[in-house]
């Protein structure tokens, strides 16, 4: 079975992370899948292109990006 998710997709945090300064809806990047899709490890990049966090999160915590979301990755 394909995991929902892929290496290098955009996805956003369906719940904040205030620790790390993320919203709700932040978009990041996938840049490793655990176990199928069970878990993901997403990294968060600042406007700059510097790197704001790289979480470890349970599928159930990331979603499909909205057309927003994508907007302001690209």
């Amino acid at each position: 079975m394909k995991p929902p998710f892929a290496e290098l997709e955009i996805v956003q945090l369906r719940q904040a992370h205030p620790e790390c300064g993320l919203p709700a809806g932040a978009p990041g990047t996938v840049v490793l899948v655990y176990r199928q899709g069970e878990a993901y490890e997403v990294e968060f990049v600042r406007p700059d292109g510097s790197t704001q966090a790289v979480l470890t999160l349970p599928a159930a915590e990331v979603a499909a990006p909205s057309a927003h979301a994508v907007r302001q990755a690209a």
